[in-house]
């Protein structure tokens, strides 16, 4: 009973140390003239992570678009896409370094960007990087929040009005085609839902489809 014991006990500690010693990257994102004005996204190697993001005070500068609620629920990105991030921070020393330019541009927002792992921790600020792989990386984790929170719209759309689904997932499609929504996998249970769904118009379904056939690029 003993021995029993002290195996289950050194299987918990061994799970416990994984867990801690897992990599994390995340980012922090606040603009509080955007609707939603903040939101995190974090996750491991594997592509599992976490979403969560708060509306904000801003106006809503188009009454017609419906505006996502408060976001908190695990998502997915690709391993390779987890890959690459992961990969940026290790080149920049874990975002042990100033990586915002100082340069007099527009602001777009305060983009933190941080690893946390048995290699060590770092993070590091910016509105507009200096470096063109950080500034990259940047703007793909913001087009990937774009995704997921265009894919709570659409949940939101098919509950309470399913003929706004329409225009709301052809402004998915665009933003897919121009690369303002990335990580298309994030989405895919809304998209596949729409896609199998008598009750909404056949436009949406079909754009769905399409969607779900690049959601893996």
């Amino acid at each position: 009973m003993r021995a029993l014991l002290l195996a289950l006990a050194l299987a918990m500690l061994t799970a416990a140390a994984q867990g801690q010693s897992d990599p994390v990257f995340k980012i922090d994102f606040s603009n509080p003239g955007l609707t939603p004005s903040h939101w995190v996204l974090e996750f491991h190697p594997d592509g599992s992570g976490h979403f969560r993001s708060e509306r904000g005070d801003a106006p809503n500068q188009d009454p017609k678009l419906m505006q996502a609620p408060d976001i908190d629920r695990d998502v997915h990105v690709s391993p390779k896409f987890a890959e690459h991030a992961f990969e940026v921070a290790q080149h920049h020393r874990f975002f042990r370094s100033d990586c915002e330019s100082h340069l007099k541009v527009a602001f777009q927002g305060t983009k933190k960007l941080s690893y946390s792992g048995p290699k060590g921790e770092g993070s590091c600020e910016f509105n507009y990087s200096k470096d063109s792989d950080i500034q990259s990386l940047g703007d793909s984790l913001v087009a990937v929040a774009t995704t997921i929170i265009e894919g709570v719209r659409l949940e939101t759309l098919l509950q309470h009005d399913p003929l706004g689904l329409d225009q709301e997932i052809q402004n998915v499609k665009e933003a897919a085609a121009d690369g303002r929504a990335q990580q298309i996998c994030s989405i895919r249970p809304i998209l596949e839902r729409l896609s199998e769904d008598p009750a909404v118009l056949e436009r949406v379904r079909k754009r769905a489809k399409a969607l779900l056939a690049h959601a893996d690029q």
